[in-house]
């Protein structure tokens, strides 16, 4: 790894989440899901951390190195804020400083893993950590190698054969993931984010899918998207796994239209904030236009007034006045009006 990946890895630029362009969320780690598969403390409420056993030294030594991981995370986080806040009045440390100290920082958590590992080489929940730390800080190959050890060991963790199937998903055999997500699930069927991440990946490599599940294009787009409704029954409050899922419609002809439609429609019922909501419109307006539904586009494009989406609407505004255009040319006319789109329990 370049020196300066150290900074683009923990420091990416921030995007807004929403984009109708946007593709399927990549697949998620679940090696945080819990002290005992190797917990990251960050991920987790105050009130979920639990006191380390002093009984069991094994585990308190872990949950110190694991301290330690998500020590130097935020160090290095407030170290790259500082440095950019810096920067941008012509102070701050050169990039080269930066990640040299960036790199030693990482190197000590590193080494706090392999002297546990040296000490406790049988604990299944120590490698998934060690594991989950490389693919934090970029490095996949390694964490991969760290992942198949934690499952040798402990075969019956699910959050290992999904970390694992997260490699496979990016760097193959894309099989592997296919039967390592399908572990997953049949070791925690009560997990989302397995679902998800199969899903996510069925949907993104479907060549493989029909392959692999000898079933044709359509049958695999059924089976993504009963894979992310069952993700979505789950975790039925979690607002970017209900737009990745509604996002999956775009890619999919011919366009599921009312389908789609109730997908961010349910969406819309569950985002927090003003911005999220009007992230939903420009989509319920996109898949209206594509529907040809002109004027209940328009209508949703109407109420989107956050300057954050002003590129956005612009363009949708454009296209939706083509579609408009094309539709008179050819003599179409856009279809009555739809009543209010319903949820689904799905």
């Amino acid at each position: 790894m370049s020196n300066c990946a150290y900074v683009e890895v923990m420091h990416p630029i921030l995007l807004g989440f929403m984009s109708v362009f946007l593709a399927a969320a990549m697949p998620q780690s679940d090696t945080n899901s819990d002290a005992s598969s190797g917990a990251r403390e960050s991920d987790i409420s105050d009130a979920d951390v639990s006191i380390p056993d002093t009984n069991n030294p094994a585990q308190a030594a872990l949950d110190k190195v694991m301290r330690d991981d998500d020590a130097a995370m935020d160090e290095i986080d407030a170290w790259i804020q500082q440095n950019n806040a810096f920067a941008a009045h012509g102070a701050g440390e050169s990039k080269k400083e930066l990640n040299e100290k960036i790199r030693a920082r990482l190197q000590e958590v590193r080494q706090g893993y392999q002297d546990y590992l040296k000490e406790y080489p049988t604990n299944a929940a120590a490698y998934l950590a060690f594991g989950s730390f490389l693919n934090d800080i970029g490095d996949e190959e390694g964490a991969s190698v760290q992942y198949e050890k934690s499952r040798q060991l402990d075969p019956k963790d699910p959050a290992a054969w999904n970390d694992l199937a997260n490699y496979y998903g990016e760097n193959g055999p894309i099989t592997n993931a296919f039967a390592y997500y399908a572990k997953a699930v049949e070791l925690n069927p009560n997990e989302s984010v397995y679902y998800e991440n199969w899903a996510t990946t069925v949907y993104l490599y479907r060549k493989d899918a029909k392959e692999f599940y000898g079933i044709n294009e359509a049958q695999v787009f059924d089976k993504a998207l009963a894979l992310y409704q069952k993700a979505v029954q789950l975790d039925p409050n979690n607002f970017v796994l209900m737009t990745d899922y509604a996002e999956s419609y775009y890619g999919i002809r011919p366009l599921r239209a009312d389908d789609a439609l109730v997908a961010w429609t349910n969406a819309l019922n569950i985002a927090t904030n003003d911005f999220e909501r009007e992230g939903v419109y420009i989509h319920l307006a996109r898949i209206k236009m594509l529907a040809g539904r002109f004027s209940e586009s328009q209508a949703e494009l109407n109420i989107v007034t956050n300057s954050a989406y002003g590129g956005l609407k612009y363009r949708l505004q454009r296209a939706l006045t083509q579609h408009e255009k094309d539709a008179e040319t050819n003599g179409l006319q856009s279809p009555p009006s739809a009543p209010p789109q319903k949820t689904s329990s799905l």
